[in-house]
């Protein structure tokens, strides 16, 4: 007769091994409890993973563009403040010629034009801004300062003015010669010499470093949009013109007519910058529309996809739930069982 036995460490084996295995399937479910999907969707998908690859990346494609529209979306804010700076103080530039106009008190005329340079100021701050790290009216030159201050000292573009009227008429703007101008010499001046100046390349050498190609964003998967405005736009220019004609050549010693004509010229280039300035905020205002549309539409793909998701990568979390419960209780057992296996020992027994 032959005797066949088990013994104890066997059986403490085999309980360990199955407690490992059980655990390691407790670590899945709960992982898939909480994330909603397999927690190994090429097992569980087979041939069907590249269609939640596929729609995975999808999913990170469009959340890509949504990132990058969301820091569209904060440029055209900025840009657009810093736009109602400007168009405002382009208004104060012109009350300020509006109320020198016929005027040859020092007083008043000096008045005027601490008050455009105080708009100029303004001007020059705004068009300078900058938001992460990117100059929002420099075109897609981002870390180039579009704009040199007029004011400061060695200023270019102040230089280019005094050496222009200079070369012009043969003395400065202050000298008491200036009284011999006549109406037609400084009409010719400003209309023939200046404007062209400042509205051709001369501006982009002397004034602006900004590039005339403004930043694109792809807002959608087929459209794009320009998402900010450049220096270059007339209406910065015409701004900038009305300016250091007010700031040069309002209070220079010139006859009462000339003084009239040049108060004119400056009201009619403020105007234009007024109008061309408040042009960019609202070609800025369809950029922000088509932003606004582009997020809801953003936002639905997304939402379908991952719908679409669901459905190829989702797991019945009542099911695992389930499941998982009987594995714990499985577990327990299975530690019960080996305590008690622990104490089947002979000693116990003598």
């Amino acid at each position: 007769m032959k005797v066949s036995f088990i013994s104890t460490m066997a059986q403490q084996n085999s309980m360990r091994s199955t407690v490992a295995r059980a655990q390691k399937e407790i670590d899945k479910l709960n992982k898939e409890i909480v994330t909603g999907r397999y927690a190994d969707i090429g097992l569980a998908l087979g041939a069907k993973t590249s269609n939640s690859v596929s729609l995975n990346h999808d999913v990170s494609r469009l959340k890509t563009i949504q990132d990058a529209n969301a820091l569209s979306t904060q440029r055209l804010s900025a840009s657009q403040s810093a736009l109602e700076l400007m168009s405002d103080s382009a208004q104060q530039m012109m009350e300020a010629f509006i109320t020198a106009n016929g005027s040859d008190d020092s007083n008043n005329l000096l008045i005027a034009r601490r008050d455009i340079e105080s708009s100029l100021g303004s001007f020059t701050v705004a068009i300078n801004t900058s938001s992460n790290g990117e100059y929002l009216f420099a075109g897609i030159n981002t870390g180039v300062k579009p704009v040199e201050e007029y004011l400061a000292a060695g200023s270019t573009p102040k230089a280019f003015f005094d050496a222009t009227f200079s070369a012009h008429f043969g003395f400065a703007q202050d000298d008491p010669a200036a009284a011999g101008i006549t109406v037609a010499q400084m009409d010719d001046f400003i209309t023939n010499v200046l404007e062209p100046s400042f509205m051709g390349p001369d501006w982009n050498t002397n004034w602006s470093s900004a590039s005339d190609t403004n930043m694109t964003s792809r807002i959608l998967s087929n459209e794009v949009v320009e998402s900010s405005v450049n220096a270059n736009e007339k209406g910065m220019r015409y701004f900038a013109l009305a300016a250091v004609i007010g700031i040069e050549l309002l209070g220079s010693p010139v006859s009462s007519e000339v003084r009239n004509s040049i108060n004119a010229k400056a009201i009619e280039y403020a105007g234009q910058a007024v109008t061309g300035i408040d042009n960019q905020r609202s070609n800025l205002g369809v950029a922000e529309h088509r932003l606004a549309k582009a997020k809801v539409s953003l936002e639905s793909q997304v939402k379908i996809i991952k719908l679409h998701l669901g459905d190829i990568e989702g797991v019945d979390a009542y099911e695992a739930s389930t499941r998982m419960d009987t594995l714990v209780d499985q577990v327990e057992l299975s530690y019960t069982l080996t305590a008690r296996i622990q104490q089947l020992n002979l000693t116990n027994y003598l």
